[in-house]
């Protein structure tokens, strides 16, 4: 029975699944990496804690909420 494999299947529900949370991720680092120019102290920026909070729910990994900060700080020249 051809195009019947279990492995097909979940290779490409996976494939999905993956390609919709990349394009969260990159929505969700992006405005991170926006709100973050002009200060990127969450403390002080309340924009970019509300986005911090909102990339932890997409449970995006630590270190790419970080380097996006890290970048979009950079961006701005300060």
């Amino acid at each position: 029975m051809a195009g019947h494999s279990k492995w097909s299947q979940i290779k490409h529900q996976k494939g999905t699944a993956d390609k919709k949370r990349g394009q969260l991720f990159s929505k969700i680092l992006g405005a991170v990496a926006v709100a973050a120019r002009p200060e990127a102290n969450p403390n002080f920026n309340p924009q970019l804690r509300d986005l911090i909070n909102k990339a932890k729910d997409a449970r995006i990994p630590k270190e790419k909420i970080e380097k996006a900060i890290e970048r979009g700080h950079q961006d701005s020249g300060n």
